[in-house]
């Protein structure tokens, strides 16, 4: 199982998922796939009744949630996004990664009516940068890594609220409440996960954590924030082992299913000038907009604090670091299906965009990582050389 923790195999198990679900969409296999897709699966005694689809981006979705939560708690508490000096940098360059691209989007679908997809470009996909990051950048400096992690963690953030608080209409506060109430148990059993009862608190988690999920989707909120509320309110030793346990779960399975879900679409049969509004916009904003907004805010936040404190990122870097903000998938992939829900044909639109602009992104960041890479190999191998005829008699 100690493949599937791998940063390289989850990304490209994450691409295949999604050109799989492409091409599975558009062969003979493309009906009865969607109508699987379609089906209904209800919980017998419960109103719970949802597609296969959103059972997936629903249900299992907030798994993976859970676990990005997690990381999240760790960065902000021991991380490297413990204080307000470290934390300041990248949240600046995710600041521009987040406007940039949604100014693009609306920019090119203004007049359109379409203006309400404006978030799908400001997405980061952490596990899939990371992977291009871990496959093409041997020889890459920690800073830049670190500078990378926490710039998609932010991101991460920023695309929760933007879920909790775009994405959500006349919730039920009761509901809402009790949930609160389910998250305030399941981090009180956290607590117990150190002692001798282990094993019992364990098995009553479940339930708590299940019922949490159960109130926050019928209150009308995403029921993904149940798993980052969840998450963030675990203890952080035992939540940091439970992410261990569930990285495989999530990685090999979660995440791949729901690439091949939201890639299930089938190619839309117009001629270029006939695509709308939102394609276009996703397709630019996604790669263009990442790269300007997250360049242009690394090099803003290049003057901020003690000059000696400042982070050594070069132009390169911070190119390479916004191409790489420009692979949206997942949580891009979530948000056209949360902001389109009631235009499908729009929705199809914007995931061949997501594919797309996120493909583009893979291929621009590989090429960038890959030079970057070489000329720090360049440099620690010039440096070893001198080092090495300094201290030869």
């Amino acid at each position: 199982m100690s493949i599937m923790r791998s940063e390289r195999v989850a990304a490209v198990l994450l691409l295949i998922a999604a050109v799989l679900g492409l091409i599975a969409a558009n062969s003979p296999l493309g009906a009865g796939l969607m109508a699987i897709q379609h089906a209904h699966l209800s919980i017998p005694g419960t109103p719970v009744d949802l597609s296969v689809g959103h059972w997936i981006s629903d249900g299992l979705l907030a798994v993976f949630f859970f676990v990005v939560a997690i990381e999240l708690k760790n960065e902000l508490t021991v991380g490297q996004l413990n204080s307000v000096s470290k934390a300041v940098r990248p949240a600046i360059a995710a600041i521009g990664g987040v406007l940039v691209p949604a100014l693009i989007y609306l920019a090119v679908t203004a007049g359109s009516g379409y203006s309400g997809g404006w978030p799908i470009p400001t997405a980061t996909d952490i596990a899939f940068a990371l992977g291009v990051l871990a496959v093409f950048g041997k020889g890459i400096p920690s800073r830049l890594r670190i500078f990378i992690l926490a710039l998609a963690i932010l991101d991460d953030i920023v695309a929760i609220l933007i879920i909790a608080l775009f994405f959500t209409k006349d919730p039920n506060l009761l509901f809402l409440a009790i949930a609160v109430v389910g998250v305030a148990v399941f981090a009180l059993l956290s607590r117990l996960l150190g002692t001798r009862m282990r094993v019992p608190v364990t098995i009553a988690m479940v339930p708590v954590a299940l019922l949490t999920w159960f109130l926050v989707y019928e209150s009308g909120v995403h029921a993904t924030i149940a798993g980052v509320a969840l998450g963030l309110a675990m203890l952080r030793k035992p939540g940091m082992r439970v992410r261990h346990a569930l990285e495989p779960i999530t990685n090999g399975g979660i995440l791949p299913l729901f690439a091949f879900s939201a890639a299930l679409v089938a190619i839309p049969q117009v001629t270029i000038g006939e695509l709308k509004a939102p394609f276009w916009g996703i397709l630019i904003a996604l790669p263009v907009g990442k790269l300007i907004g997250i360049g242009l805010g690394g090099w803003l936040s290049s003057f901020v604090g003690a000059k000696g404190n400042r982070p050594q990122l070069t132009f390169q870097g911070l190119v390479t670091a916004g191409a790489l903000g420009g692979v949206g998938f997942t949580v891009s992939l979530l948000m056209n299906e949360l902001a389109f829900a009631r235009r499908p044909e729009v929705a199809d639109e914007g995931t061949l965009a997501v594919l797309l602009g996120s493909a583009i992104s893979i291929v621009l960041a590989g090429i960038l990582v890959s030079r970057l890479a070489a000329y720090y190999r360049r440099l620690a191998a010039l440096r070893h050389d001198a080092e090495r005829r300094l201290s030869a008699p």
